[in-house]
């Protein structure tokens, strides 16, 4: 794929470079003026990665001044949109040649999960038949139509995701929808249709075009989201920044065979290890894996099936590390053989990992001096040592289950299932363990007010997992051992009940659930204080 840069588009008559149309792709330079507080941090780094070679698909980005009059900005994107068009050969909306479309928030600051994304742009009725002769794959187009319908129906008409869930678990039982066919899927995608009229009260709507004002109109009106706001405050972000909007040729990780997406990080977040640290979903798109709704597999099955992909992402890895001069937190999709890199950022990491990184890469000359000392002045013994959980008298304790860990470290409290009940208990100065079936970041709020997140589903790599961990929770996810019953405020693991109130200790070190608080040890990285204090010249 050829290198992606980016160029000016339009502009409103005050020349305001917030307020301008960019377009990644074409190997244009890049517009005097631009900046990642125009562009927002995603599209600034995207152009950053296409410099280097790396396989970005083209995209035009509204930049972060528009968030502020976003209904002004629709009369002037349709250039830009048929800039893309030339370039791809496709185009919105057309029966037998129809481009499909990412849509994607991406504030200055990072804000994981916060605001909203929409995919699939452009699929209708009308599109459908033509996305099949294009891609020769009926169960790609039926799988996209229905993704569509139910994002679409959650961010620009409000409908609870539970609707569209339901449609989904009627016609796939007890199967992985991955495994449903075209057919299958085709009653998805119309009892989705369904759906949509009878809770928004007016049909899907299938005009291309009015689909992406309205995606672009729902993404900006996602920075005022409640979570968003939250998030803000959480961490003293501005509310005034704004965030830019990507819209960006669809890939497709959902087209079966050596397709799939992931996400990643170019090293370990939770204990620095210099090695990818990736989850990935074969035949999935994106949103699957970082919405917390679904359960990823971590490296291992990517690099058996396809370990010349597996070696590909190793290298952009590097690639990425060495341009950033920091650990990466990046997403990426693979369609039908071929590696596109679609995001990438500074990553969360807990202090341990805060430390080794900068130590690994300042000793590599990655990064300079001044760079390390930085990073890790606020890092002292108390901040560095280990919590681990202990065995009691001598004798092994036992587990309830076994999760996936997004974060090390060890959490005990009482079990709480929803943010008013973690409220209660935290006013009453009771630690608590938030339990979900889900890891979404709607919870930021009652992730804050835990010791720690457990989930039955979701993804080390999720956003509300990625959240969880930057505000230094220990977090499972993927515990598909436990069920809940939230009406009855209960859960059990395998033959036993526990229920809203009981005790549990999370091992983020392990990935273990244990029944009770278990005993507690701390751990001085006694190796990891010598090498800081070489740095700091102690």
């Amino acid at each position: 794929m050829s290198q992606f840069n980016l160029e000016e588009k339009s502009a409103p008559a005050e020349n305001d470079t917030r307020q301008q149309i960019y377009f990644i792709g074409d190997n244009v330079p890049l517009p005097e003026g631009a900046t990642s507080d125009t562009l927002g941090a995603k599209a600034w780094n995207l152009t950053k990665m296409a410099t280097l070679g790396l396989p970005v698909p083209p995209a035009f980005v509204l930049a972060t001044g528009w968030c502020r009059q976003p209904d002004a900005v629709h009369t002037h994107w349709p250039e830009a949109l048929q800039r893309l068009e030339q370039l791809t050969g496709l185009s919105l909306g057309d029966s037998r040649h129809p481009l499909l479309l990412s849509v994607r928030s991406g504030a200055a600051v990072s804000m994981p999960g916060m605001m909203e994304s929409l995919l699939n742009i452009g699929l209708t009725e009308a599109t459908l038949p033509g996305m099949m002769r294009l891609t020769g794959h009926p169960r790609l187009a039926w799988d996209s139509y229905r993704r569509l319908i139910s994002a679409y129906g959650e961010v620009v008409a409000g409908i609870a995701a539970a609707h569209f869930e339901a449609d989904l678990d009627d016609v796939r039982l007890a199967n992985d929808e991955r495994e449903l066919d075209f057919a299958a899927l085709r009653d998805v995608a119309k009892r989705h249709l369904a759906t949509y009229a009878r809770e928004a009260g007016e049909p899907f709507p299938q005009e291309a075009r009015v689909q992406l004002r309205e995606a672009i109109s729902a993404v900006f009106a996602s920075w005022q989201s409640a979570k968003a706001r939250a998030y803000r405050e959480l961490h003293g972000i501005s509310h005034d920044i704004g965030t830019a909007v990507t819209v960006q040729r669809m890939v497709f990780g959902n087209a079966g065979g050596l397709s799939g997406s992931g996400v990643g990080f170019t090293r370990d977040p939770s204990s620095g290890e210099p090695f990818p640290w990736v989850d990935f979903l074969f035949n999935a798109q994106g949103e699957d894996v970082v919405s917390g709704r679904r359960s990823a597999q971590g490296h291992n099955e990517l690099a058996t099936v396809t370990p010349n992909l597996w070696e590909a992402l190793r290298q952009a890895c590097a690639q990425l590390e060495q341009a950033f001069g920091d650990m990466q937190d990046f997403e990426f999709t693979i369609q039908s053989g071929q590696l596109f890199l679609l995001q990438t950022r500074n990553g969360k990491r807990t202090p341990q990992a805060a430390a080794r990184i900068a130590l690994d890469l300042w000793e590599q000359g990655v990064i300079e001096t001044a760079t390390a000392l930085e990073r890790t002045r606020h890092l002292d013994a108390q901040a560095l040592t280990l919590r681990r959980v202990a065995s009691t008298d001598g004798q092994p304790l036992s587990p309830l289950a076994r999760a996936a860990s997004a974060t090390s470290g060890v959490a005990c409290g009482e079990i709480v299932m929803d943010e008013a009940q973690a409220r209660v208990r935290k006013s009453a100065g009771v630690p608590t363990i938030l339990v979900r079936r889900d890891a979404e970041t709607h919870d930021i709020t009652a992730i804050e007010l835990a010791e720690g997140l457990l989930t039955q589903r979701g993804a080390r790599t999720s956003h509300a997992a990625v959240v969880a961990r930057q505000l230094g929770k220990v977090c499972l996810v993927g515990c598909e051992t436990m069920t809940l019953n939230e009406p009855l405020r209960g859960l059990a693991f395998g033959d036993r009940q526990l229920k809203e109130g009981d005790i549990l200790t999370l091992d983020g070190n392990e990935g273990i659930i244990y029944f009770g608080e278990a005993r507690v040890e701390e751990q001085v990285p006694h190796e990891l204080l010598k090498r800081l204090a070489r740095l700091r010249g102690t």
